[in-house]
This record gives structure tokens, sequence and C-alpha cells, in this order.
């Protein structure tokens, strides 16, 4: 039996369930744990269970699966619920489909709240674009805020512009390209004024919203305490870390132009970075900073370099909680359905090898492929393949992984995703590049029956090629497969073994290892 919403009044943690959609993204993610400490029942609407299992927090709250798109998966993820945040968005679907992704998902969510009778509906979308050139992507999360007030539950929608926390868009936006070039080639767009936001102001405003109960029906602009423009934080982040960098203007950088460039500097592919380049030429400044003061006393917004040097201190420790590309659409086109399924039609190249090493050692090496490691053998060839699916408008290359030394489900490792793991058993990655098909990456460790030999790694390369295209593209690639992979299995042994030798029989003793000469 539908409630009647309560349009007036706080709720009270102890008595209120929240449904948290995109709890995989990288606000959702840290958001759950927020509501959790202030004694909220917390249920996640997620696309896929696993996603969620290696969260410290996974324990704590109810998983119910659906799809924002699929109407009919929504209601049942409603019942007795109270309020519900919305934190999900389509950047990642390409230019031409995520305004109609965004739309659809909005309107589910909007009719199934409002048949439950939730109380609230908490909205995190962006600022108002100001300027000649309307960011199709702005424009966007403003609409989805009102196709979400057109219903009858009431909304708070808070407009943020870019946030700033480790692992974040905007941070890693600023972070490559200061970190990788020293002299600067710039468009105009980093001379667009905008005010930043530390991601833990914007978790404090969203906890915030449901016990102040005059937010409901409220748009709320939120802000950090400074206006900069891109330029002005690129050499604050360059003072911060010491480094000398130069800004040199180029005025007739077109956003498709840009988004190649950030492309092949940052971990930020063309499909993402182009509508997000078109929203950063729009001057995004709080307009009226009082109302998020009046209606929030307690939430006191910090500065840019504040915001930076904490970004900072979790990046360097390795604790990251959420990245910018930990939800499903970040990928372009990507869907839950892409398991791994064995078939007819599914070519699977296997190779195996024996290690001196324990399973639980050998298993915490394969978790170091990637980012910082690179892949063991014929990294120029990773690279080359990474800047190919760049130019084609895949996610490229986009070096970098969430955390170091540990994987999890969801994960990105470059341009692979963890799909499965089993704990010193078993790691699948999926690839993400543009592919004739569909691709995984296994490693599986077992103890070995041979006590000389103390553990088997069996790396399986499986294929799934679509039409003539894929079968052709597998045919080739196999003259490059052969030999790469085959390298790098020998690597990782030769690894492990070495590590063993050195009294490393602890995994994850240390993130400064020596990375074999075969690299």
């Amino acid at each position: 039996m539908p409630r009647t919403p309560y349009f007036a009044s706080s709720m009270s943690p102890s008595s209120s369930t929240v449904l948290v959609t995109g709890a995989t993204g990288y606000v959702g993610g840290r958001l759950v744990p927020c509501l959790l400490r202030e004694g909220y029942a917390v249920r996640c609407f997620v696309r896929s269970a696993e996603r969620l299992q290696a969260q410290p927090w996974s324990d704590d709250v109810e998983v119910a699966v659906g799809d924002a798109l699929e109407a009919d998966t929504v209601p049942p993820a409603m019942e007795d619920v109270d309020a519900v945040y919305y934190l999900i968005h389509s950047l990642g679907a390409g230019e031409d489909a995520f305004e109609d992704k965004d739309r659809r998902a909005a309107t589910n969510i909007r009719r199934a709240a409002a048949a439950a009778g939730v109380q609230r509906i908490v909205y995190l979308g962006g600022m108002r674009p100001k300027g000649e050139r309307q960011s199709k992507h702005l424009q966007s999360r403003i609409e989805t805020g009102k196709v979400l007030r057109d219903g009858a539950v009431p909304v708070t929608e808070f407009r943020a512009a870019q946030i700033v926390g480790s692992g974040s868009l905007s941070f890693e936006l600023v972070r490559y390209l200061t970190e990788r070039v020293p002299l600067m080639i710039c468009p105009r767009w980093v001379h667009t004024p905008t005010q930043p936001i530390a991601i833990r102001n914007v978790l404090q405003y969203l906890v915030a919203a449901l016990q102040q109960p005059d937010s409901a029906g409220e748009i709320v602009e939120i802000g950090g305490s400074d206006v900069f423009t891109y330029a002005e934080m690129f050499q604050i982040y360059a003072e911060v870390r010491g480094l000398n960098r130069w800004v040199v203007n180029v005025p007739f950088l077109t956003p498709r132009l840009s988004s190649h460039w950030i492309g092949l500097v940052t971990p930020v592919s063309n499909s993402i970075a182009r509508p997000l380049i078109e929203g950063l030429d729009n001057e995004v400044v709080v307009e009226d900073p009082e109302k998020a003061h009046s209606l929030f006393p307690d939430v006191e917004p910090i500065s840019f370099e504040a915001a930076l040097r904490l970004a900072l201190r979790r990046a360097e420790t390795g604790t990251i909680p959420t990245v910018w590309n930990s939800a499903v659409s970040s990928v372009p086109d990507e869907a839950p359905s892409t398991r791994l399924e064995l078939s007819e039609g599914l070519y699977r190249e296997e190779r195996a090898v024996d290690v001196d090493a324990p399973p639980a050692l050998v298993f915490d090496t394969i978790e170091q492929l990637g980012g910082d490691t690179g892949w063991l053998y014929g990294d120029a060839l990773w690279r080359l393949r990474g800047w190919i699916d760049q130019l084609v408008g895949g996610v490229g290359f986009r070096y970098g992984r969430r955390d170091p030394d540990a994987l999890r489900v969801g994960d990105t490792v470059d341009f692979w995703r963890v799909e499965t793991r089993e704990d010193n058993q078993l790691l699948r990655l999926r690839a993400e590049m543009r592919l004739p098909g569909r691709a995984w990456l296994q490693f599986k460790v077992s103890p070995h029956e041979d006590a000389n030999a103390r553990s088997r790694i069996t790396q399986t390369l499986f294929f799934e090629p679509k039409g003539l295209t894929g079968t052709l593209y597998w045919s080739l690639a196999r003259w490059v497969h052969g030999p790469l992979f085959a390298g790098q299995l020998r690597a990782l042994a030769d690894w492990a073994e070495e590590r063993t030798a050195d009294g490393d029989d602890s995994p994850q003793a240390s993130t400064a290892r020596s990375v074999p000469t075969s690299a």
C-alpha cells in the first residue's frame, strides 16, 4: 500500500530506509558508508550485485538488482523506501545517446517513487550552463532534474560544478595534465571561471538533505570557497607538487581536437572528454551562495587547495574507495550482459606455466598488472593498442587503476575491467577497447601436484567474434597475441619466483617491488 508522502519533516535515521541509485559510481560508493554511519538502513540499486561485494560495507546494505532504463525492474527496489538518492548519469553512452538515456532513467525512477509513496528524492546534478555554446551534457543534467520534479515526490536538487576528490574525473584531469605535460597547450576553456567543490562537502550536503525539511522542493547550487579557472587550478596543483609548468594558449583548439589531446595524456576517453570539455567551456559558478548556507549552515565549504591536498594524500597512500570510472555508465555502449559464457564460436587460447612460489603470492603478483607496473612484456605493443583504440573513439589505454596493489570486481585496469575475482584463485578481465567482438583475459592459479612446483598459472584469452570481421581480426591478431601473452606469462612466473627468493612471502607486503627486466 503506497504511503502518503510527508512533505515537511526530517527523516529519522533509525526508522528510515534509503535507496541509493548509482551505488557503484564515484559519489554513490562514497555516500553509502556515510548514510550507514548516520544510522540509515540503506538499499543499493545496481545492475550487478557482484560490483558491490568487494566493498567493506557490502554486508551492511540490501541490494536490489535492476536497471533504471528498464521500467519493470525499478518498482521492487522502491518497496518500503522513504527516500531515494538519484546519482545516475549516462555520460559514457556517447554523444548521441546520453540525453535520451538520462531522460528515460529519470522518468522510470520518478514514476516508481511516486507509486511507492517515497517521501523525498535527492538528486545531484550539474550547474546550469552559461555562455554561447551550451553544453549538451550540462543541459541534460538540468533536464534530468526537471523530469524528476515533474512527479509527485518532492525533490531536493543539488547543482555542483567540478567535484574534487581522489579518483574524481576533475581531479584526474588536473592531475594527469599537470603531472605529464610540462608545457601545457591549452584551448580557451581553461580560462572559463568555475567553482569546484570537494567531495567531502558534496557528501555532507547529500546526507544533510534528509534532515532538512525546508530543502524539499528546492534547487540548491553548491560550490567550494574558491572560483578559479582550470589554468589557475593547474598552477595551484603544480605549486602543491613542486612542479614548474607553463600554459600556452591555443584558442583555435576545438572540443573535438581537445578531446583527442586529453585522451592521449589522461585516462579520460574521447567519448567522455568531448561532452565534458563542452561543459568546461561554460561558466559554472554559484549564483546564490546564501541559499546553501541558510539551509545547511553546518556545511563549511573548503578551498580548492585543501580539497586538492586531501585528494593527493589519498592517492599517494593508495586508499581510494571509488574512482570516476567505477560506474558501468563510464564505458561507451557498455551492457552488464557482456559476462563470459562458454558457447559455440568462442575462441580460446590457453597456456600454463609452473611456478616455484605459493598460490597466494602468485595471485598477488598477477594483481599488480597494469597501471604503473605495466604488463611485464611488450609494453610498447600494449601502449600502441591503446593509442589505436583512442583514435577510433574507444576508451584508449586509460593508464591506471584505483589501487596499486588490490583489485575488486568492477575496477578498471588500463583498458580492461575486472569481471570476476576469486581470492588467490581466479582473475578475469573483460576488454573495454573497441573490438569486432568481445574479449576476456583470465588468470587461474592452483596448487601444483608436483612437490617441486608449488603453483600453476593458467592464462586463457577468450574471444567471441562478431561476424566475419571478428573472425578475420582473431586470425590476424593471433600472430601478435601468441608471443605477447606467452612472454607475459613467463615474466609473471619469473617475478613471482624472484619475490619468493627475496623472502617476499606475504601478499601485498610492499608497493615498491622491483619489476622483472622483461618488463
